[in-house]
């Protein structure tokens, strides 16, 4: 009897140890630690799957699947271990068009002309299965994840068609999730009926990515799937209006002047070629085409159904957002406007701004509480944490500094109104203007913006200063222009920039140092963002609209500049010179956040 009970208390200690050996995640405060078990590459499952949708876009017949990577600690397969998912979709993986020659509109034409026809590419695919992608996974399998991967429709080795935009790139990654949660929709190969189950997730999901690869997160969260927990989209572009238009005048991203659309329609088309020329047809040929408009540049419905703020009704998902306030390609509006609504919609948000240009993700550590929270379920209070995080100038986009909320909740609006000067430079002030006064610029295209605010004195541009600031002021939130202005042709560029001058000419100088925010406009859209109607030569419009959210700290020894002119020659595009335009100085104001109101603006600027 007693051999037999030590052989028993043998047997429970063995099992205890073994147990105690099995590798599992790790928190200490509020994070998911690296594991040495999981951290071991050579060590990795990967393999690649197909994951069936519930739409056919390729025109075949049958429900386009697309293609899936899978990156997995073993353990998920030697001791059953289950984990949460990261995930990230992109039309980008399996390559791109690149800056193929001809593939962007001639921007070198009159307003409400029609451009030239561009020149259509082909895209090559490239990669090798089963790895669609190597991103995120050096970051989050260590921690304790699966990383997943997939193509969107049209791409890599996916079926379907690119829409940019279309409901498709929603469903997409819908039906991968619902995969990893559970549905019988996985195959082994594009076209068999072998199913392959995702018997390694918990089944919860948290989606991140950079640009388009951050749209797609914000994408498949509006369509409400339940098992979609954080995403953390980055720089993601939320309207495909607000990225190719700016209040009905056609603008393009910042570095990609003349894209379109349907050139990134063209960009990203790297699926099965058969079905191309189908795709083409109907997709960029057809729908896209007659929709556009790069005529009038107005608002439609074809824009209205690619902006996702439309779309966030049923959006369960908690929100950790990323921008750059010099994001001049993906703008920073993408993500105010959908933080803005998700906060009002109840959702857990979080917002994480820094002083750079396009891309820049939140700290790890700060990515790894939002994940371990609503991925793993580990209470670590991050919903407690501040709401909105800003790299101030200079600093490292490692060490953003936390505020109660964005914007600044100090912030309050400061009206300025404008006086004589401008071709030189008039003055901003607070003190209501009776001024009783125009004032007139001429168009041309040949000067840069940065040309135009640098110079002393310019019939191109119009620049109102603040007196020179005699200590530090915080701008915090959405400045606003009101304008009232006449044109000498029936349609004209309208472009603002909020410049801090002099201009910082230094080698290490950064564009905040010079350009505090911009913003653009189509008098024509005076009255509706869906009909434009040309200008009568001469007859005064008004028009109001918002300039691109920022938050910055002006320091001692600036001055804050509003320049007006009219073809941006990085954005808009490029009409011949001459066009007149001729502002009323009693009808034009600019509407500034300033943190402390009026009275911290006065005191800085008196």
């Amino acid at each position: 009897m007693k051999r037999s009970f030590l052989a028993l208390s043998g047997a429970i200690l063995f099992s205890f140890s073994a147990l105690a050996q099995k590798a599992e995640p790790v928190f200490k405060d509020g994070e998911a630690q690296i594991v040495e078990a999981f951290n071991n590459p050579d060590e990795w499952i990967r393999e690649d799957l197909w994951v069936e949708t519930e739409f056919d876009t390729d025109g075949d017949g049958k429900p386009d699947r697309v293609h899936v990577d899978v990156t997995r600690p073993k353990q998920t397969e030697t001791e059953g271990l289950k984990l949460p998912v990261v995930y990230e979709s992109s039309p980008y993986y399996a390559g791109t068009a690149g800056m193929a020659p001809g593939l962007f509109w001639n921007v070198k034409h009159e307003l409400g002309a029609t451009p030239p026809p561009r020149t259509h590419v082909e895209v090559k695919r490239r990669g090798e299965r089963p790895i669609i992608s190597n991103s995120q996974i050096r970051t989050w399998v260590p921690r304790g994840y699966v990383v997943v991967h997939s193509s969107s429709p049209g791409t890599g080795l996916s079926d379907g068609s690119p829409t940019v935009g279309g409901d498709n790139e929603s469903l997409a990654p819908k039906a991968v999730i619902e995969w990893l949660s559970g549905k019988d929709n996985g195959y082994t190969s594009r076209e068999g009926n072998e199913k392959v189950q995702a018997y390694w997730s918990t089944g919860k999901v948290g989606m991140t990515g950079t640009s388009y690869n951050g749209t797609l997160p914000l994408a498949a969260a509006t369509t409400g799937v339940d098992a979609l927990k954080a995403i953390i989209p980055i720089a993601p572009n939320t309207s495909y209006y607000h990225y190719y238009r700016s209040n009905g005048l056609v603008r393009s991203p910042g570095g990609y002047l003349g894209e379109d659309i349907d050139v990134l329609y063209d960009f990203i088309h790297s699926g099965d070629e058969s079905k191309r020329a189908y795709n083409n047809r109907t997709v960029r040929d057809t729908e896209m085409a007659n929709n556009l408009d790069r005529v009038t540049g107005d608002y439609n419905d074809f824009w209205a159904g690619r902006d996702y703020l439309n779309d966030m009704k049923p959006m369960k998902a908690a929100l950790l957002m990323s921008h750059g306030f010099n994001d001049w390609n993906v703008m920073p509006e993408h993500s105010y406007r959908i933080a803005k609504r998700a906060k009002e919609m109840g959702l857990p948000v979080q917002i994480y701004y820094h002083q750079d240009g396009h891309g820049g993700p939140p700290p790890v550590s700060q990515m790894n509480r939002w994940f371990t929270k609503y991925l793993h379920g580990i209470d670590n209070g991050v919903e407690n944490d501040a709401k909105a995080w800003v790299v101030r100038e200079r600093d490292s986009q490692k060490e953003p500094t936390a505020y109660a909320d964005y914007p600044h909740p100090a912030a309050q609006d400061v009206t300025l109104h404008l006086t004589k000067g401008g071709n030189t430079a008039g003055n901003l002030t607070t003190a209501s203007s009776k001024a009783k006064a125009t004032e007139k610029l001429v168009d041309d295209v040949n000067f840069s913006g940065a040309d135009l605010a640098k110079a002393k004195t310019s019939e191109n541009r119009l620049l109102y200063l603040s007196p020179t600031l005699k200590e530090a002021l915080h701008l915090s939130g959405v400045g606003k222009i009101e304008i009232k202005l006449a044109s000498s042709k029936p349609a004209a560029n309208l472009s603002v920039w909020l410049v801090a001058l002099p201009w910082n000419e230094a080698a290490d100088a950064k564009i905040y140092d010079n350009i505090i925010t911009r913003g653009w406009a189509d008098p024509q859209n005076y009255k509706s963002l869906s009909k434009s109607k040309p200008l009568k030569p001469g007859k005064f419009y008004s028009l109001s609209f918002d300039l691109q959210p920022d938050d910055q700290i002006i320091p001692a020894g600036q001055q804050i500049g509003l320049m007006i002119f009219s073809s941006d020659k990085e954005f808009t595009l490029h009409p011949e010179p001459g066009t007149e335009l001729t502002i009323d100085l009693d009808g034009t104001k600019l509407t500034l956040p300033v943190v402390g109101g009026k009275a911290a603006f006065e005191k800085a600027a008196n």
